[in-house]
């Protein structure tokens, strides 16, 4: 169990058991510590679930619309006030003077039972996925709860898997490997955060109100949550982007030089794999290839100036170098004379 706690250095050498029970305690461990995850989400599915449907507050429903259903809810948020200033006008009539017993009896019954009514009258909210299975509420639940549990061990399984293959690189490989590794989780984090405050509601919006007059929307809360989480995770894997132009260039297998010579070959790429991806909708796709832009154009600058700052490097100690060599060079051939 202590391997699981922490990397192998590059010069052990193990025996192929030993990988293997090696490999068995590192995913022993990332068992453990989904299943945790897994247990304190379903705990808390009330709340992930409430999280997952924010995005929908933008397609609420809205007066003016066509839509019948956005139109029964405006008429009865419009029936709530008139209740309610129903039941203000009935208490003022109870209150006047000179009014009869029979008079004030009748405004206060009336003003009961408008209170009664708006009271019974539906709040105003967003929109909420429904379920048509028997089972679906169950089975939509635990996915959305896995997923989030993934999404909170992630940070962990990295580890384990990072700490597993470590001993098979050199120290110079490490040297880059290393602080690439450790971006992951939080690029990817970035992505979902990114995703879930700009592309899920402009996406989910446009989706749900487009041509809305002609149909009555009812979102299934099985394809909702597929379509939003295959959207965080894309966008998390997306993020990933600098870490891979980093790693190519570090190692030196493309140059930044010819990453910005091909730059409208990488821009045709993004505009594809965006429109590949969920949703296949012109919004979706445009906040997709946006952060895919930025990130491309802002590994290249920050692969220039690691290039930059290597170059810097190599020249400051080739001139250290320099000069001993010189010196070296002095003192034998005051040698030679003195002999």
């Amino acid at each position: 169990m202590a391997t699981a706690l922490r990397p192998i250095a590059h010069e052990d050498r193990l025996s192929l058991v030993e990988h293997l029970d090696e490999l068995r305690t590192r995913l022993i461990v990332c068992i453990v510590v989904f299943l945790a995850a897994v247990g304190l989400c379903f705990w808390q599915n009330d709340a992930i679930l409430s999280i997952m449907d924010r995005p929908l507050e933008r397609s609420a429903f809205t007066k003016g619309s066509d839509d019948p259903l956005e139109r029964s809810a405006a008429f009865q948020q419009t029936q709530k006030q008139l209740y309610l200033q129903l039941e203000e006008l009935s208490r003022e009539l109870a209150r006047t003077e000179g009014a009869s017993a029979a008079v004030r009896e009748q405004a206060e019954e009336t003003a009961r039972l408008a209170r009664v009514a708006a009271a019974a009258a539906p709040e105003a909210s967003g929109r909420r996925p429904v379920t048509l299975g028997v089972g679906e509420p169950f089975t939509v639940t635990f996915r959305v709860v896995a997923y989030a549990a993934l999404l909170l061990s992630l940070p962990v399984l990295l580890y384990q898997a990072y700490a597993f293959i470590l001993p098979a690189f050199s120290p110079r490989e490490r040297q880059v490997a290393l602080p690439l590794m450790l971006m992951v989780p939080f690029l990817f984090a970035a992505g979902v955060v990114f995703a879930y405050y700009f592309v899920l509601p402009n996406a989910i919006s446009f989706l749900q109100n487009f041509n809305d007059d002609n149909y009555d929307i009812l979102l299934q809360a099985r394809d909702y949550y597929k379509f939003s989480i295959t959207v965080l995770i894309v966008m998390g894997l997306l993020f990933q982007v600098p870490i891979g132009i980093l790693a190519v260039t570090r190692v030196g297998i493309v140059s930044t030089a010819t990453l910005r010579h091909n730059r409208r070959y990488a821009i045709l790429v993004i505009a594809i794999a965006a429109m590949l991806l969920p949703g296949q909708d012109p919004v979706t796709m445009l906040s997709m290839m946006v952060p895919l832009l930025v990130l491309f154009e802002g590994s290249i600058l920050m692969a220039s100036l690691l290039d930059r700052r290597a170059d810097r490097a190599r020249a400051r100690e080739e001139a250290e170098l320099d000069p001993a060599d010189s010196d070296g060079g002095e003192l034998v051939h005051h040698d030679d004379r003195e002999d």
